[in-house]
């Protein structure tokens, strides 16, 4: 008997424990994975049983479930008792060989804190190229402003993960450092040349275009497609992220319920798909919402599930490291 394939989205929760109405939702939709954010974490034990309980919902003990642990201001497990994670920019402005050291580290520690809670993607390296009179948004969520330095510890940062048996996501494709505002509020537009995004923004994710998965970005950029952001241009997608970026990797969408998206929730996971994205994202855990969402999506394609079925074999069998060990050198260099 062929099992049929999940649908094509993930969601988040509501609070720290699975309700018996989201457990419900989830069994029938069947969602391909789920997100937690800092509204979701409280403990190790409540996390474990958390993403126990949404795996058990969909009977899939593979589902994978993301966070965006990235470090910084986007810093999910809380501090204490987890260690307080440096924004990438920390890493930044170190030397080049402690700076991609660290990263490497960095990756692998992410890969044992979230791996021992049950989470196994992280939305991480951000390969926005940080520019200084763009909206703070991104700032120090970027390693530097200098692209060949975010391809560098993006790199690194991702193969520490993958050695460590946790999965990157490459984001915001095509790049989000030029916004001038916040796209959890409002949608950004970006006025540079082709030439431009091409030699700067673009060119950290072409240079780790190989990596197994990525996330829109919700910003418009007039020279590309002057009517539709990223995430929902068939334009951008096809002929940028896929063709000159050169990324084939499974694509999810950033955040559905940000405000740069305009129109009906459902109507914006549906816009999406048909632009190309692979997964339609939604974060808040509002039922109403991912009802909407649901609605709006068909079981994952045949590329996307090839497309996850690559993420899958380019993850590693963690290393033996001891996390103190791995902790020490790491805070050494920063």
């Amino acid at each position: 008997m062929v099992s049929r394939a999940p649908m094509a989205a993930v969601f988040g929760c509501a609070g720290p424990e699975l309700s018996q109405d989201e457990a419900a939702f989830f069994r029938d939709c069947d969602p391909l994975g789920f997100i937690l954010f800092a509204r979701n974490c409280r403990s190790r034990g409540q996390i474990r049983r958390l993403t126990g309980a949404l795996r058990q919902a969909v009977g899939r003990a593979d589902a994978p479930i993301l966070m965006d642990h990235e470090g910084g201001r986007v810093q999910r497990l809380p501090n204490p008792p987890w260690r307080k994670v440096p924004a990438p920019a920390v890493l930044g402005i170190l030397p080049c060989e402690d700076a991609v050291a660290a990263a490497r580290l960095n990756g692998r520690l992410m890969a044992m804190e979230l791996l021992d809670l049950g989470v196994d993607v992280n939305c991480v390296p951000c390969l926005d190229v940080n520019d200084p009179a763009g909206h703070q948004v991104i700032g120090d969520r970027a390693y530097s402003s200098d692209p060949s330095v975010v391809a560098k510890l993006g790199r690194a940062q991702a193969d520490g993960m993958l050695a460590g048996g946790l999965l990157p996501v490459i984001k915001h494709l095509p790049g989000h450092g030029r916004a001038g505002v916040d796209s959890h509020l409002e949608l950004p537009v970006v006025t540079a040349s082709r030439r431009e995004l091409s030699e700067t923004d673009f060119k950290p994710f072409k240079d780790l275009a190989d990596l197994p998965l990525g996330m829109t970005g919700h910003v418009l950029f007039t020279e590309l497609d002057p009517s539709r952001p990223a995430t929902l241009s068939k334009t951008i997608i096809v002929q940028f992220i896929r063709q000159w970026i050169g990324f084939d990797g499974l694509l999810f969408t950033d955040d559905l319920s940000m405000q740069a998206l305009g129109g009906e929730i459902g109507q914006r996971a549906a816009r999406a798909l048909e632009a190309g994205c692979d997964i339609a994202l939604h974060c808040n855990g509002k039922a109403g919402e991912m009802h909407a969402v649901a609605s709006a999506c068909a079981a994952l394609s045949g590329p996307a599930q090839d497309r996850w079925q690559r993420a899958l074999a380019a993850r590693l069998p963690p290393d033996p490291d001891a996390y103190e060990d791995l902790r020490a050198r790491f805070e050494g260099l920063i």
